[in-house]
């Protein structure tokens, strides 16, 4: 991976060998130039997620993630895969928010996706 003088970038990647919390958590994210459409959080961290995309979405593209409760959180395409698209938020999720998404999704069993 090449390296980067942004201290964001550096902190990004560091948090990405933290593990992540897989979840279920619906939401809708829209790509840059794009529609919103409904898709379902599969893991979160303070630095990005990954989600449902059945739009195909490339390295590099500008979207917005909105969770239930929240406003729109920006972050970049990092890869897309067989409709799964992993992202970087723009800035950090604060850790205070991180915890009550967890905490209250953490709970909720399965959530059902129609697709």
């Amino acid at each position: 991976m090449p390296t980067s003088p942004d201290p964001y970038f550096q902190a990004a990647q560091e948090d990405r060998s933290a593990p992540r919390t897989k979840l279920m958590i619906p939401a809708t994210l829209r790509a840059s130039g794009g529609r919103a459409f409904q898709s379902v959080v599969h893991d979160l961290s303070i630095s990005g997620f990954s989600a449902a995309s059945v739009n195909r979405m490339h390295e590099g593209q500008l979207c917005w993630l909105t969770l239930p409760g929240l406003e729109a959180l920006q972050a970049q395409v990092v890869w897309w895969d067989n409709c799964i698209v992993g992202c970087a938020f723009s800035e950090l999720l604060s850790p205070i928010v991180h915890d009550n998404i967890l905490q209250r999704y953490s709970n909720i069993g399965i959530y059902r996706q129609v697709i």
